[in-house]
């Protein structure tokens, strides 16, 4: 068995496990074990990775090509570089942490942790496919469950959520089809046969016009899924509803698909596209990183205040690609790892103070540090993270970020950097607001002593965010490495 379908393998196999499983007790621990498994792979992914690139140049490795679908020349065809491999590990580890925080998790367990697992499944099969329609088949994958874990487990309008969040979604891969599709009419324009295969539709001299055509399908049936400014609308709603896990698999995962494959796929694919169309998608992803700060500030609940920020962030990727920087390319993907683990880490944490006070407004909460000491100090950490403290991954990838985009020498670019700099100033106002105000202020609520302490099971799962949050900020060069590295084939084709 190859490398790689273990990662298709073992969830399917824990779900098959998961099925003929009963009551909470067992449904949980058959979803720790699965994914434990999963997190003990994508560890030793990384090692062997390493170990083969040391021998080994080509632009993927671990291939596998297996026909699936002849007629049309469809493949199950997989490999990985640097850049999927960060990726899965990312994918491994807040599914575990989703799983030790929804350790209590009641209502209909074996069917939460179920569509969990299919969610990750899919994640996983878009990070190694390396056939476009392999790829949008898992693309759909990890779309689908969302609309019964927010429908079903979620809270508030958790139905409206779950249907705004699903009909967004499913436009947006319509969409995303007819790009891929117009991709896969224009890949013999060399005169070879029409293919799916990523790395030989790169070696095709797409017609510009074709390119030109495209690229905005394919780039907004991808960002999408990355909140893109102005489709974003239905990412803070969706979190708000959403299951602790879920908005962590959603923030943490999930939206990571879109910059993915806005990189894989339409810049490299279509780079003729990319030059064409950039100006303009970059004016909206300022926009949203800059929108989604001020939007975040009028908040008043600790989940939208968190999903707003998300939005923000997460622009920062698309913006980093649409400025065709190496630098700002690696910053990008440094950028996709760092708000999937503090998104992740901020929503578990969110979920924690919720299940103990039962609200989460502002305005009601106070002096969480005085009372629920391990959760409030991991809070404080994570927002000093969140905000760009040097010693922590957000510092290394935006840095990054900014200085790839103010190296484009034009008026342009550096006017819009600026613009998007300023929401760092934006981002520690609502950031030093919540921890002065929910952590630090004067206790607001009068069961003060009843408020259980963080369980062994809620520690885990936090400290399994916050470990590689510190170890990306403290010792980036090895992470920074591996991903320019991988980005060099890619460069080559676009910059």
């Amino acid at each position: 068995m190859d490398i790689l379908s273990l990662f298709i393998i073992v969830p399917i196999l824990t779900v098959i496990a998961l099925v003929f499983s009963k009551g909470l007790e067992r449904s949980r621990v058959v979803a720790m074990i699965g994914s434990i498994i999963q997190a003990g792979m994508a560890i030793n992914l990384v090692f062997a990775y390493l170990k083969e690139r040391a021998v080994n140049d080509d632009i993927m490795v671990f291939t596998k090509d297996v026909v699936w679908f002849k007629n049309f020349n469809i493949h199950y065809n997989i490999g990985v570089d640097g850049i999927s491999v960060a990726l899965l590990a990312l994918t491994a580890i807040v599914v575990l942490a989703g799983v030790f925080i929804s350790w209590k998790m009641k209502d209909l367990p074996k069917e939460f942790f179920i569509s969990l697992i299919v969610l990750s499944l899919g994640v996983y099969g878009v990070f190694i496919s390396i056939d476009l329609f392999t790829l949008f088949v898992f693309f759909e994958i990890a779309v689908i469950p969302m609309y019964l874990l927010i429908g079903i487990w979620g809270s508030g309008p958790r139905e409206y959520s779950a249907m705004k969040l699903t009909l967004m979604l499913m436009g947006a891969s319509a969409i995303l089809l007819v790009g891929i599709l117009g991709i896969y009419f224009n890949s013999n324009a060399d005169g070879g046969p029409l293919t799916f295969n990523i790395l030989d539709i790169a070696q095709v001299n797409i017609p510009i016009a074709a390119q030109k055509l495209f690229f905005p399908l394919v780039f907004v049936g991808f960002a999408v899924i990355s909140a893109l400014f102005p489709f974003h609308t239905w990412s803070p709603d969706g979190h708000a509803s959403a299951p602790t896990a879920v908005s962590m698999l959603h923030a943490g995962v999930l939206m990571k698909l879109g910059g993915y494959g806005v990189f894989r796929v339409a810049m490299y694919l279509l780079p003729a596209g990319a030059l064409h169309w950039s100006w303009f998608f970059i004016i909206l992803a300022a926009f949203g990183v800059v929108y989604g700060a001020f939007a975040a500030i009028k908040q008043t609940d600790l989940k939208y205040i968190n999903a707003y920020a998300s939005v923000s962030h997460l622009g920062l990727v698309l913006f980093a690609l649409l400025t065709l920087n190496k630098i700002a390319w690696n910053g990008a993907m440094i950028q996709s790892l760092s708000h999937g683990l503090l998104t992740a880490l901020f929503f578990a944490l969110i979920g924690m103070i919720y299940g103990r006070t039962h609200t989460r407004d502002v305005a009601k909460l106070g002096g969480m540090m005085k009372i629920l000491p391990f959760i409030g100090a991991i809070y404080v950490i994570t927002g000093l993270a969140y905000l760009g403290l040097p010693g922590f991954s957000g510092f290394v990838a935006e840095m990054n970020i900014f200085v790839g985009a103010f190296q484009q020498p034009d008026m342009f670019h550096r006017v819009l950097t600026i613009v998007v700099v300023s929401s760092i100033v934006v981002t520690a106002v609502y950031i030093l607001r919540l921890v002065g105000k929910v952590m630090m202020g004067p206790l607001l609520i009068n069961e003060v002593t009843d408020l259980p302490k963080a369980t062994w099971y809620e520690k885990t799962g936090l400290l399994l965010l916050m470990i590689p949050v510190i170890a990306i900020g403290v010792v980036p060069f090895w992470l920074s490495d591996i991903i320019m590295e991988s980005l060099e084939p890619f460069i080559q084709g676009v910059l």
